[in-house]
């Protein structure tokens, strides 16, 4: 799927409202180190996320020789304030790690 295609269904799913709240809930969370409230706003942006690296076709071993990062592109894009979250950065982290692993092999 296109980028601004699944940027555009990812705002008709969910409401503008919707998008900054989980967003908040996140950075909330994030203030709150080692809450389990922390667990279901995660649970969800990793749902959606997943749900974003299917539909753009995205493989870790397609893209370890230079890290692709459309599909956190387009979850920003569709989330506001999004890369301000520690789960965009760990994000960012776990695939520079795993972008590592690869290349030693």
């Amino acid at each position: 799927m296109e980028q601004e295609t699944l940027i555009d269904t990812l705002k008709e799913h969910y409401p503008r409202e919707v998008r900054k709240q989980l967003v908040k809930s996140l950075l909330e969370c994030e203030k709150t180190e080692g809450n389990l409230a922390l667990e279901e706003p995660y649970k969800m942006m990793n749902q959606i996320f997943s749900y974003v690296l299917s539909e753009a076709g995205w493989e870790m071993g397609e893209n370890s020789k230079g890290w692709n990062d459309m599909p956190l592109k387009i979850m920003d894009e569709s989330f506001p304030k999004l890369h301000t979250t520690k789960w965009y950065k760990e994000q960012l982290i776990q695939a520079d790690q795993n972008i590592n692993i690869v290349e030693e092999k």
